[in-house]
């Protein structure tokens, strides 16, 4: 019988004292099989990054091992001194971290970075190791390895950095890779990309790969086997098949249902409702220089673009990064200015407005922004988080007051919320405070810029169906832009998909997920990870 590489065995991991529970990880029992792919699925606060973590001895401060072992190569990994780790971290066992911007120095150029990998470990000379360096960039499939060996991470896209993080991770070859939500950030066809690369080299090099995830949707596409964690405890473990084709416990089966489909429901015309929100030859044109003496690079961000969004409509705009969704999310809320173009609020030309003008309309269209934790002021109350937009239009502040904690019920949160600070929430109840906030400003629209993006997918369901009640019973217009396919179908009337700054198709969510048109379309729809989860909900 094949032995595992890495056996994790009863690991408890405490939590400070004053947490929400006394245990991160509480009596957790794995096995890392040789080549093959281990993915730990859960929410957030689940514990799968901390065992991640424990594996590589970067646990943060204040959690700490109570008990357990992690036996690897004949070793107790918890009894590793710093010097042990040392030795062992990339040479052994690597890591690829969520999110590579943070993860990556910003101030040294990439090739440096992986190169960095063997001179921390005193192997090779200078010349060899910038040699491997450029080999490895060819590895993982980045374009002139030559050229952007010398690149600083800045100016990579944020799929081709991912990249980058591999091939550091690669550099010494590892026996196991762990790899913490390395797609997440990434849009549908770059996720397909690193997903192929991470089985790919894999496979290639015989490596065993520990994968968290929250989205099934990725498990269905890469894992071997699946392991479910749900406030820190091991609830159900198995073959991938097993596990997504015939889950046991209620909460592996509630994840599985908190997927998104594919398949949208039929929705009927708004064509009687009036127009709130149209966009007529929206263009911005960005130029940036290559360096001090280099020409101009002059990148079209958005090109001509043209829309309308009625009242309780939801149109969705969708495509890959530098798409141009977002940049058409800011030139129709003014925080970017269109070269040309005009946007309207109903009859009135938005983009002619001055700066008195603006302020006193801008409170008919508002923003959900993308990241419920750096949206937020740490050092304001919920309540002034709220009821500063209001307030500065004129509104009472007592009136304000008793509108902020209406709002927080009307989210799902409770009205004593408005007390605390933002630092008191989850992820998800964040977002329903971006939301109150939004809302509190009474407006015709809401642009949501990837407002689910960062969610769990159960708290992204959550949102979702908010967003969908909220839209209902408000009747407010909205503007949603997402890289996710599974998400849009969930909630939007029509989707007008962008590429390269144009729309290159626009139609009714069913009829475009029925039978897309545009070819780029196509390619949006066949990179959704986890199309094997259809086939139970009878999608197309």
């Amino acid at each position: 019988m094949t032995e595992p590489v890495l056996r994790i065995r009863n690991l408890t991991l405490a939590l400070p004292r004053g947490a929400d529970r006394p245990f991160a990880v509480e009596d957790l029992s794995l096995d890392l099989m040789p080549g093959r792919i281990l993915c730990v699925v859960g929410e957030s606060g689940s514990g799968k990054s901390m065992s991640a973590y424990a594996l590589t001895g970067l646990l943060p401060r204040g959690l700490r091992p109570t008990g357990g072992r992690i036996e690897f190569e004949g070793r107790d990994l918890l009894a590793l001194d710093e010097r042990g780790w040392r030795d062992l971290r990339g040479r052994r066992i690597a890591m690829v971290f969520q999110e590579p911007m943070t993860a990556l120095n910003p101030v040294m150029r990439i090739g440096d970075q992986i190169a960095e990998m063997f001179e921390a470990h005193g192997l090779l000379s200078g010349p060899e190791r910038r040699a491997r360096a450029v080999a490895l960039a060819a590895e993982v499939g980045l374009p002139d390895p030559e050229t952007i060996v010398r690149a600083y991470p800045h100016q990579l896209s944020g799929g081709q950095r991912q990249r980058a993080m591999i091939a550091m991770a690669l550099a010494l070859e590892p026996s196991i890779l762990v790899a913490d939500e390395p797609t997440t950030a990434l849009d549908v066809t770059t996720q397909a990309q690193i997903l192929r690369l991470i089985r790919d080299l894999q496979q290639r090099r015989g490596m065993s790969v520990l994968f968290i995830t929250h989205d099934f949707g990725v498990v269905a596409d890469i894992a071997d086997h699946v392991a479910v964690l749900q406030r820190g405890r091991l609830v159900e473990s198995g073959t991938a098949r097993e596990v997504l084709e015939n889950p046991q416990h209620p909460y592996t089966r509630a994840l599985l249902a908190a997927v998104p489909s594919l398949a949208p429901p039929e929705r009927a015309p708004l064509h009687d409702e009036p127009v709130v929100l149209s966009a007529v030859g929206l263009t911005k044109t960005y130029a940036t220089r290559t360096g001090l003496f280099g020409r101009p690079r002059v990148v079209a961000a958005v090109k001509e673009v043209a829309f309308d969004l009625r009242r309780g409509e939801t149109l969705g705009l969708v495509g890959e990064s530098g798409s141009g969704k977002s940049t058409t999310a800011r030139l129709a809320i003014r925080l970017v200015e269109p070269d040309r173009g005009t946007v309207r609020l109903g009859p009135l030309d938005y983009t002619a407005l001055g700066s008195a003008s603006l302020r006193r309309e801008r409170k008919r269209i508002q923003m959900i922004f993308q990241d419920p934790f750096a949206s937020l002021n740490p050092r304001r109350t919920v309540e002034q988080i709220i009821t500063a937009g209001p307030i500065a239009h004129g509104v009472p502040a007592w009136q304000a007051r008793a509108r902020a904690r209406e709002l927080l019920e009307l989210v799902g949160l409770q009205a004593s919320a408005a007390e605390r600070y933002p630092n008191a929430f989850s992820g998800g109840q964040r977002q329903r405070i971006g939301i109150a906030r939004a809302l509190a400003m009474e407006p015709d629209v809401l642009v949501a810029d990837e407002a689910v993006s960062a969610l769990d997918v159960s708290v992204q369901a959550q949102v979702l169906r908010l967003l969908e009640e909220l839209k209902q019973r408000l009747g407010i217009a909205m503007l949603f832009i997402t890289h996710d396919l599974r998400v849009a179908a969930t909630i939007c009337d029509r989707i007008a998909v962008m590429h390269r700054g144009e729309i290159v198709e626009e139609r009714r969510t069913a009829e475009l997920f029925r039978a897309p048109a545009h070819p780029y379309t196509r390619s949006l729809l066949a990179a959704v990870p986890g199309l094997r989860l259809e086939e139970g909900r009878g999608a197309a």
